[in-house]
């Protein structure tokens, strides 16, 4: 078989997503015939019938579906393939994706980086995606909640929990709380908000959220919440992660210096009491 066309895949995509040619048409911005006659071709092609037609409807075939996600893959592959080979060609830096919060203690170590590759920020609530999709070169990510497939890692350091209360709160001045503390808290949450650490540690503060977060955080908190470990919940393991498929000497800088970094710095984190 002849390799697929990026346009017969974005043709497909259209009709596959519309499941009406004639508004796929009107999205690619092509007459209705010639769109029929390329899904029809696309389809000889492959040599499975990917839609199932009728005179009232489109409906995609079962392969039609893994050809759907398939083809969506390969789409975001290229767009991240062009991003990368963009960012080559431009000033050497590298682009960190980070999580709101996560080893705030770090990022500043991470960020000025000595004598490795410049280094800019991009916060996001999807570090994996922004490796996938070419938007990041490497991330600080938690290990064991995000999705590391098809990533590399480097174990960069660890977390201890602190639950972040109102100064003044009930809870406030305990040595440690436990989970069972916290569920019986109207404003906890068990899952931390996706805000900034910023929004997180004002909703705290007006009483309206009690969460989870790491150690780090709790030197950003101010006078106005109070940082409490968490006794009965294990430390969070920070690791650095970048596409396994990627192999550029300025990310190996970049990943040898992060280490060094977090091994040098005392993290001032409260440590587990025990119950």
């Amino acid at each position: 078989m002849d390799r697929l066309e990026t346009r017969e895949l974005v043709y497909f995509v259209a009709v596959a997503e519309e499941l009406h040619f004639g508004r796929a048409a009107e999205r690619l911005g092509i007459a209705q015939p010639p769109l029929s006659r390329a899904i029809g071709r696309l389809e000889r092609r492959v040599g499975v019938r990917l839609l199932e037609r009728s005179s009232r409807r489109v409906e995609l075939t079962e392969a039609g579906a893994v050809f759907l996600e398939e083809s969506r893959r390969s789409l975001d592959g290229l767009d991240a393939l062009v991003r990368r080979t963009r960012r080559a060609a431009a000033p050497a830096r590298l682009v960190l994706a980070v999580r709101p919060g996560t080893a705030s203690g770090l990022l500043g170590e991470l960020v000025r980086g000595g004598e490795g590759p410049a280094v800019d920020l991009v916060f996001t609530h999807n570090q994996p995606a922004a490796l996938r999709d070419g938007s990041a070169d490497v991330a600080v990510l938690c290990a064991g909640t995000d999705d590391l497939t098809g990533l590399r890692t480097a174990d960069l350091t660890e977390e201890e929990p602190v639950a972040l209360l109102p100064a003044g709160h009930a809870l406030a001045a305990r040595a440690f709380v436990t989970t069972a503390d916290l569920r019986h808290e109207a404003a906890y949450q068990g899952e931390c908000p996706a805000a900034t650490l910023d929004e997180i540690v004002d909703r705290v503060a007006l009483g309206r959220l009690v969460a989870v977060v790491g150690s780090t955080a709790a030197g950003r908190i101010g006078p106005s919440a109070v940082a409490v470990p968490v006794a009965d919940l294990a430390p969070t393991r920070v690791v650095l992660a970048w596409p396994e498929r990627v192999s550029r000497p300025d990310v190996a800088d970049f990943v040898r210096g992060a280490r060094a970094a977090a091994a040098a710095q005392d993290v001032m984190r409260p440590r587990k009491p025990r119950m």
